[in-house]
């Protein structure tokens, strides 16, 4: 009987021995093997090239050239901010809405600082930080072609069409709310701006508070179908996935200049005045 007891004891103790051992291999590193280097955060090299280059395309009020072909507007009064507190330069780089991720992912800049809103196809490819504003979709319309409409259903039917960006939330949210209309895109606000003035499209499908505006500067051609937003979309901050140094920053950032009441103060500034317009002007 102490012979099967000891038996039994040597077999339990090499059992163990053998999955102490099993479950020590992972963590030995190999004679002559390296470590994989630790990867460098986006904000390191911002930080170690003194400069942040900041992706984005041109949306009134967003971004903007000014008379002397300078970028002005709200983001890039962000970014300016976000350039200042990291003590670093910026560089702007004009991208096309439709490939400002793709030029993200290339490494063709460091962050979209663009009135992006976070969507879950775009979170598919990109990180995004914490709102730091909110937008809303709204529609201008024509008065010869659509006088009188003050509902959506008027506008789905196959007889209406309108213009949207290609590559927006504008285009995607036209597609949801106006399945039966016709959609045509474009890859330029302008575009869509100059088929409606034109009258060669019903209306006109945008963020505020591009619609708003359009009907103030041309009140006997537009008017404001709707009278409130029919979307509300967070605006976040872009940047490349697996960098959780940079987002954390980023996310604090909006949390503290938030605090400060900087971001609101220059939203207002941006969207509920026309102070700037003689910039542009």
């Amino acid at each position: 009987m102490k012979l099967v007891r000891l038996a039994t004891l040597t077999c339990l103790s090499c059992l163990l021995a053998l999955i102490i051992g099993c479950s020590q291999q992972p963590v030995q590193q190999k004679a002559g093997e390296k470590a994989a280097p630790a990867k460098t955060s986006q904000l390191d090299t911002i930080l170690k090239r003194g400069v942040i280059k900041v992706g984005f395309d041109t949306f009134k009020p967003w971004a903007m050239k000014n008379k002397n072909g300078e970028y002005i507007g709200f983001e890039i009064d962000v970014a300016k901010k976000l350039a200042e507190d990291m003590g670093v330069q910026v560089e702007f780089v004009p991208t096309k809405w439709s490939g400002i991720i793709p030029a993200l992912l290339t490494g063709k800049f460091d962050i979209i600082i663009g009135g992006m809103s976070i969507t879950p196809q775009r979170n598919l490819k990109v990180n995004f930080s914490i709102p730091y504003e909110f937008s809303g979709m709204s529609v201008v319309a024509s008065k010869k072609l659509a006088g009188g409409r003050t509902m959506a259903s008027e506008f789905n039917n196959p007889a209406t069409t309108v213009a949207v960006r290609l590559g927006t939330t504008a285009a995607e949210v036209t597609k949801n709310f106006l399945p039966k209309a016709k959609i045509l895109f474009f890859d330029e606000e302008s575009q869509t701006i100059q088929e409606l003035l034109n009258e060669r499209v019903h209306a006109v499908v945008a963020s505020n508070p591009l619609p708003m505006n359009l009907a103030k500067e041309y009140p006997d051609q537009l008017f404001l179908p709707f009278k409130e937003d029919f979307t509300r979309e967070p605006i976040s901050f872009a940047v490349k996935k697996g960098d959780p140094d940079f987002l954390n920053w980023l996310n604090n950032w909006v949390l503290y200049t938030s605090s400060k009441g900087w971001l609101q103060n220059r939203y207002e500034y941006w969207f509920y005045t026309n102070e700037w317009e003689n910039q542009i002007q």
